[in-house]
């Protein structure tokens, strides 16, 4: 198994996403790229830590790479918004991308290109770190398969992007 980081505006949202991407066992919500130890939603949520809402994906990669990965990351997502994503405004919200090594860095670096070919070359998605990864609370895990299906905020933006997913990446997606 392998480990890919990325923050695509709400974890909330990005989790929902990955959660029906094939080859994923695993997405965990938390915080990463800012300066303050052990951070609380609170906090990130306040724009004052440097933290972006981010998840981590495990994944196997005999059955999705990492530049799969990448793609779904920057196709359900809009790469080319400045610290937001729809409502959601601030650093806590940015479009990041955190390898944990070399080759997922060039991995990394390769997904902005064709993300930018695609968008014009107005993709704004940065490499950051290395940085620590921060769980969040317990209750942002899995949150759109609980509380997430009675929140209006999750109602209006996890099924667009649910079906962007299936539209998409129709062979990626979980039975």
């Amino acid at each position: 198994m392998e480990t890919a980081i990325v923050a695509g505006g709400c974890f909330w949202c990005t989790e929902a996403v990955f959660r029906d991407v094939v080859g994923v066992s695993k997405v965990e919500s938390g915080y990463i790229g800012g300066s303050v130890e052990n951070p609380s939603y609170k906090q990130v949520c306040s724009g004052t830590t440097g933290h972006a809402e981010a998840i981590k994906v495990t994944y196997d990669p005999e059955t999705i790479s990492y530049a799969e990965i990448l793609d779904v990351f920057m196709g359900t997502h809009d790469p080319t918004q400045l610290n937001r994503q729809g409502n959601d405004v601030g650093t806590q919200y940015r479009s990041a991308i955190f390898p944990l090594d070399d080759a997922q860095r060039s991995g990394a670096e390769a997904a902005i290109a064709r993300s930018n070919e695609e968008n014009g070359g107005k993709v704004v998605t940065t490499i950051e770190g290395p940085a620590t990864w921060y769980p969040a609370e317990d209750y942002h895990q899995e949150y759109w398969e609980g509380e997430g299906q009675r929140n209006p905020y999750c109602l209006a933006v996890i099924p667009p992007k649910l079906m962007k997913l299936r539209k998409s990446f129709q062979a990626k997606v979980k039975a």
